[in-house]
């Protein structure tokens, strides 16, 4: 006898519903493919909803008491906690941010969808006159809408599927592992996230790393070299896989020539620099990797320009390879 499908609500708020788009650029199978094929029934999402705001409003009520059973529930966009919620008010004048926390308190597992609505991310940033907030963080500090430390009725706590956006793999294949019930909170980093794609670093085969290695570095978005330098690039910092798993079957911002802003991390929205610079300190930048000594970054950064090729430091700052590799001398391997 077949499993029965767990009933998914999507929910947006706070956002601007980047991680929806991003999602249906699933593929290889689709999206409704794969939400079929895992065994979950998709009862309400605002944008692909055949049903009259009326309907949705009662089922949301349905939901909210119990009268009908909610398995999943995802939120996508931070939650609008000031001026007591009036910020985002449903047609029935209800706030936004009680009916989540309704649903969040009836559904068996809660997942955030995107840096917002897992930590407030970019709705939050500046003087946040909206109260955004993260369902169970506040930026980098549990808090939240539902007070930190809150667990679903299925036990987890809730499952943050950072990124600004998404990436449509990182989403399915942690709702497959949901419906499997094949989730569990070791699976789950520090901050929430799961370890599948958060135990990785953008680094992680960026198509720049020789650059990276010989310190030959860009100078603008756009040129081949190194972003990290000058141009603000957090990939030896970012949890995620992005340049191990492509963005729309290949790629990522890296590829395309702009630096990586960290954006799976709570506070991305708020650097305290602009996206494209980097902030230096006695010509080193700030931004280092995190585990790795300064001391030691800055003596190898020192030995690797001084052995920088030439090739890559003439294409360090041109928008294509325009240097090839010389050809090996005759009688040598």
């Amino acid at each position: 006898m077949a499993s029965k499908n767990k009933r998914l609500l999507w929910l947006q708020s706070g956002g601007c519903g980047g991680c929806t788009l991003s999602l249906l650029n699933a593929d290889a199978p689709s999206l409704f493919t794969t939400l079929a094929d895992i065994g979950i029934e998709l009862i309400w999402h605002p944008s692909f909803a055949e049903q009259s705001l009326d309907e949705a409003m009662q089922l949301l009520q349905r939901l909210a008491d119990g009268s009908e059973p909610l398995d999943m529930l995802c939120l996508e966009g931070s939650v609008m906690t000031g001026a007591a919620g009036r910020f985002h008010l449903l047609p029935d004048g209800q706030s936004m941010s009680t009916r989540i926390e309704q649903l969040a308190r009836r559904a068996g597992q809660v997942i955030a969808v995107g840096t917002c609505a897992a930590y407030g991310g970019i709705s939050a940033a500046g003087d946040n006159l909206t109260g955004a907030v993260g369902l169970d963080y506040a930026g980098s500090h549990p808090g939240g809408l539902l007070g930190g430390g809150f667990h679903a009725a299925g036990g987890l706590p809730v499952v943050n599927i950072s990124g600004c956006p998404t990436h449509p793999g990182w989403v399915l294949e942690t709702l497959a592992l949901l419906a499997a019930d094949s989730l569990q909170a070791n699976d789950l980093d520090p901050l929430g996230r799961p370890r599948f794609y958060a135990d990785k670093l953008v680094h992680h085969g960026c198509d720049k790393n020789e650059f990276y290695e010989f310190k030959a570095s860009a100078t603008a978005p756009g040129q081949m070299g190194c972003l990290m330098e000058h141009v603000g690039c957090k990939g030896t910092q970012a949890h995620a896989d992005c340049n191990s798993r492509g963005w729309n079957g290949e790629g990522s911002c890296l590829t395309g020539g702009y630096p990586c802003i960290n954006c799976t991390a709570p506070d991305f929205a708020d650097p305290g620099h602009g996206f494209f610079s980097t902030p230096q300190v006695a010509g080193f930048p700030v931004g280092l990797p995190t585990d790795m000594p300064k001391a030691w970054f800055v003596a190898l950064s020192t030995l690797s320009k001084s052995a920088t090729p030439t090739r890559v430091r003439q294409n360090a700052v041109l928008d294509r390879l325009t240097v090839p590799p010389s050809l090996p001398k005759k009688g040598k391997a």
